[in-house]
């Protein structure tokens, strides 16, 4: 796979990306919310290295991304397909992804979902469940921690760019 993203793009963005992925991951499994503090630190992670990484005017059309992500976010929320607080981490990643790689980036976010929800429910028959027996997520009932899979999305496109 060709992603338009450079590797020195890639490798810059992954320095807030990895932390806060396994951050929201872990809280969102756990407590079925992403907090806003990670979703910030995302965003700043971007509006620091992008400086650095990408030429200005791509700097600049990414936060397109944000915008239109975030709008997409709050009427999927509206509608109840998403939590808020997946919405804006959502909204935070998107400038992160180069426009030419959007429907990469869709590609992979599908397999996280797919392969983040099995996993999941893999998870809740293991002993893992008994040492953790206080997460959310063990009995949420049909709601799922999408911050799983779209961290495990984001920290792959920006692998795939960086080593890929």
């Amino acid at each position: 796979m060709i992603l338009e993203l450079t590797p020195f793009a890639a490798l810059l963005f992954l320095i807030p990306a990895i932390p806060v992925a396994l951050w929201v991951a872990y809280k969102d499994v756990a407590t079925m919310k992403i907090p806003n503090k990670a979703v910030i630190a995302l965003f700043a992670g971007y509006a620091v290295l992008g400086l650095i990484a990408l030429p200005l005017d791509v700097y600049l059309w990414n936060y397109v991304h944000l915008a239109v992500l975030l709008v997409i976010g709050i009427l999927l929320n509206m509608t109840g397909w998403l939590g808020a607080g997946d919405a804006k981490f959502m909204a935070a990643a998107a400038p992160y992804v180069a426009a030419g790689d959007i429907s990469a980036m869709l590609m992979l976010l599908s397999a996280a979902m797919l392969g983040g929800f099995v996993l999941h429910r893999a998870l809740r028959l293991t002993p893992l469940r008994r040492t953790y027996p206080h997460w959310e997520s063990w009995s949420s009932g049909r709601r799922f921690p999408m911050g799983l899979p779209l961290a495990i999305a984001l920290t792959s496109y920006l692998s795939l760019a960086a080593f890929g």
